[in-house]
């Protein structure tokens, strides 16, 4: 195991921990199912996001096999961008306390990202950046440190925004978040849609459907 599996490691619950030094792995049947409480989000605040879209889609999807989500629109929060001198003088901005108090509470992290110019938006760059400060007391990386996320994106491009996920699944990984292995790239997304907000596609619905089963999965598997 290289040196980032170890750090994830010691952030795992020790039912999880004490099954991977037996030789277990993370599907081990020791290792109990529990219901996922998720945290989800697009990176995308324009009316009639595709993210936004997917993302509702997923919700749903989640929401009908008993998990719990918490949705939430990065809109509603009044986020400055990040400035070690405006941390130094104000402390963390109420707004980042609520969301790193929302992030602790959750196990897994659900997000829709677009894709700009082959990576993640501004918006997800600069909330994490702030979701990473800790507050007075509070240990390092406290509201993100052992989190299970699930990367989505769409474009209406024929590589559905994938590009995007590779650059954010490291900056998250490099924060002690654990990224589900599968993730999902919605392309055409200007025409995949029906009315009812469900995907057209069979293959695309099946897509969505593969990618999130492995996710609430492993997430319900590893978290306490």
């Amino acid at each position: 195991m290289g040196a980032g599996g170890r750090r994830f490691e010691s952030c795992l619950p020790d039912k999880v921990r004490r099954s991977l030094s037996e030789g277990g792995h993370l599907f081990s049947a020791e290792i109990t199912h529990i219901m996922a409480n998720i945290l989800a989000f697009a990176g995308s605040t324009r009316t009639g996001s595709y993210n936004q879209l997917l993302l509702n889609a997923a919700i749903k999807l989640i929401k009908a096999s008993g998990h719990s989500v918490t949705e939430i629109s990065l809109r509603d929060y009044d986020i400055p961008l990040y400035s070690g001198d405006l941390e130094a003088s104000s402390g963390l901005p109420e707004s980042v306390i609520k969301l790193k108090d929302l992030s602790k509470s959750h196990s897994g992290l659900l997000i829709a990202s677009p894709e700009y110019n082959g990576f993640f938006p501004p918006l997800i760059k600069n909330l994490i950046d702030w979701l990473s400060r800790p507050a007075a007391g509070e240990a390092p990386l406290a509201s993100l440190k052992g989190k299970v996320a699930c990367l989505l994106s769409a474009s209406p491009g024929t590589l559905g925004g994938v590009r995007s996920l590779g650059s954010l699944r490291l900056l998250l990984e490099n924060l002690l978040v654990l990224v589900n292995p599968e993730q999902m790239g919605l392309s055409g997304a200007h025409e995949a849609f029906a009315a009812d907000g469900a995907l057209k596609n069979p293959k695309q619905a099946e897509m969505l459907q593969n990618t999130l089963t492995s996710y609430v999965t492993l997430l319900s598997k590893i978290c306490d």
